[in-house]
């Protein structure tokens, strides 16, 4: 009978140490490393998005300020992996990028990207009043 108390207890805390794992995993993030982007292409490895929308390249600077949109590719809601952007403007080695999850919310046509350096419009969501991003270094 102790085994059994005791196995049981074991396989409780299992499931619940392995359901905090998963919701973890499912709270909105961008993984994204330092890279190359002579091809005009910047990716991340892995978007876990809350609802469809967009993963937007932003310039950046060492204040980790949100600056002009230089790419962006659309997210499916839950996960992406290896999304890439078409960078719309040349970006050298050494500059900055945050690749940001957008919204699809409340721009005028569903499936087009529709943000401008602070619209509202297929805008940056928040997590607790957090942008949800990766700032990388171009190579």
């Amino acid at each position: 009978m102790m085994k059994q108390l005791v196995a049981s207890a074991f396989l409780s805390a299992a499931l619940v140490a392995g359901i905090s794992m998963a919701q973890a995993d499912m709270q909105p993030q961008v993984w994204a490393d330092d890279q190359s982007v002579s091809g005009g292409t910047v990716s991340a490895e892995k978007v876990m998005a809350p609802s469809n929308g967009w993963l937007v390249v932003h310039r950046t600077d060492e204040s980790r300020a949100p600056g002009p949109v230089v790419g962006y590719s659309p997210l499916k809601e839950g996960e992406n992996m290896d999304v890439t952007a078409i960078l719309t403007e040349e970006v050298k080695a050494g500059d900055h990028l945050m690749l940001m999850i957008h919204d699809e919310e409340g721009g005028m046509t569903t499936g087009v990207f529709e943000y401008t350096l602070g619209a509202s419009e297929d805008g940056p969501i928040r997590v607790d009043g957090d942008l949800v991003m990766s700032t990388i270094s171009a190579q």
